[in-house]
């Protein structure tokens, strides 16, 4: 069978077709297929072009930083308020001081704690519109609605809580730093009106419930007491039972006295005349006891001692017949008058005095019920600038703009490798010399209207 010969001179497959320069093999373009080599090597045959954009870059980087307005932040830290609270609502409080189970579980159960309660009274319209006016800041923020200044405000104050160690921390920046300073501590100081001012604890409620029933019960004791000693001393009723039993004594042994004169006057009797000397004497000292006794028992000289015609039962005073003291008889209708009002007023000290001790323990509940604001790190005035970053900015505008400045350079010999029958290339052309010829007309227009 006979075979072909091929010559070892003639290749056995047809060269492959060259490719132009602006096609790669591979279909992509020249730009793809670049080495980062190459690229560097278009950029450095460009260095001069690149050189001034960065010195313009650096140039417009450092006037930007040197005329944004300077900005000084004031920090101030608050320490954990005391939580308060009982069951689940305790126990995660006082674990979230320490761990992230606190935070959990105050998450799952739903429980706020007073860091969050200080958050949302700082942010309150409240506070802001309160610091605003103090302050003037819509002047100086150079707005006329409270609305934009709350955002201004808002926008230069930051509110944080660390959730492990619960310290608040209030950062307020201004253009003064003295304003910084004194802003950040009015926060503090309205936090605190506000949290004392609004407070609905049970504590609270309970002692402003106490104080006012306490005003209203002084206020009764006050009037029981002068009743009781205007009646005591109109009608010299100082101790009804006391007096009673005085008097009952002293009319007992006046009587018995009274006994053995009448005794003493009969035997004399029997010796003596009626005008004998003794006789008339004892006879005397009879009159004058029973005068006494008549005056002990509210009866007036020379009455049969019918009870009616006692002085005090009509209108019971012991002043009626010029005594010093109340009789026997006016004794029991003044002890019942006398009674009425010395209970009414032993029962509004009571009452007082209990409320009294009540009011002070809620007043010792409130207290350790309201969260207190306990200033960490006061806000001092600060003595760097916080803001523009200058260093920040210009190195950041600098690779900007050598970063745009790489792009034109390589763009730019990436249009000028491209075939000039290319479509892409031809609309491009057509695109930039519309807006290149609308330019001009558009400058050229504004150029008449100016000379006009």
């Amino acid at each position: 069978m006979a075979t072909r010969q091929f010559s070892k001179s003639q290749p056995q497959y047809p060269p492959p077709a060259i490719e132009p320069d602006f096609i790669s093999i591979s279909g992509k373009s020249p730009e793809e297929n670049r080495t980062p080599i190459e690229r560097l090597r278009i950029l450095w045959d460009r260095r001069s072009l690149l050189y001034r954009w960065i010195a313009i870059g650096l140039f417009a980087s450092t006037i930007t930083a040197f005329v944004i307005p300077v900005r000084y932040t004031s920090t101030t830290r608050l320490m954990p308020p005391d939580q308060a609270g009982q069951g689940l609502a305790s126990m995660f409080a006082v674990l979230g001081k320490s761990s992230e189970l606190g935070n959990l579980g105050s998450e799952l159960f739903g429980i706020k704690t007073s860091g969050d309660l200080f958050l949302g009274v700082l942010k309150s319209e409240t506070v802001q519109n309160a610091i605003i006016n103090k302050f003037d800041l819509r002047k100086v923020y150079g707005d006329h609605r409270y609305s934009d200044a709350r955002k201004q405000l808002d926008n230069r104050t930051d509110l944080t809580s660390d959730r492990k160690s619960g310290i608040i921390t209030i950062k307020v920046s201004d253009r003064s730093p003295q304003r910084a300073a004194a802003i950040g501590q009015e926060y503090v100081k309205q936090l605190d009106r506000v949290v004392i001012t609004l407070d609905t604890s049970a504590a609270h409620r309970e002692r402003v419930f106490l104080e006012n029933r306490l005003k209203q019960v002084q206020i009764d004791l006050e009037s029981a007491e002068k009743d009781f000693s205007v009646f005591a001393s109109k009608n010299t009723a100082l101790d009804v039972k006391e007096q009673g039993q005085a008097m009952i004594g002293a009319a007992g042994q006046l009587e018995g006295e009274l006994i053995a004169a009448q005794t003493e006057l009969e035997g004399l009797l029997q010796i003596y005349t009626t005008n004998n000397v003794r006789v008339r004497s004892v006879q005397a000292r009879i009159d004058e006891y029973k005068r006494q006794l008549q005056k002990l028992e509210g009866q007036a000289p020379g009455s049969t001692g019918n009870v009616d015609n006692a002085p005090g039962a009509g209108q019971p005073s012991s002043t009626q017949n010029g005594d010093l003291y109340p009789s026997i008889r006016q004794l029991p209708i003044l002890g019942v008058t006398w009674a009425d009002l010395y209970r009414r007023t032993k029962v509004q000290e009571a009452v007082f005095e209990t409320l009294t001790k009540q009011y002070e323990i809620a007043r010792v509940d409130e207290a350790r019920e309201v969260p207190s604001v306990k200033v960490l790190d006061v806000a001092a005035v600060p003595e760097k600038k916080s803001f523009p970053p200058r260093l920040i900015i210009m190195l950041f505008g600098t690779c900007f703009v050598a970063a745009i400045c790489s792009v034109y350079i390589l763009g730019e010999a990436r249009w000028r490798e491209l075939d000039p029958e290319d479509p892409a290339k031809k609309l491009g052309e057509e695109v930039f010399q519309t807006f290149r010829t609308n330019t001009r007309r558009v400058m050229n227009k504004v150029k008449r209207s100016r000379t006009k």
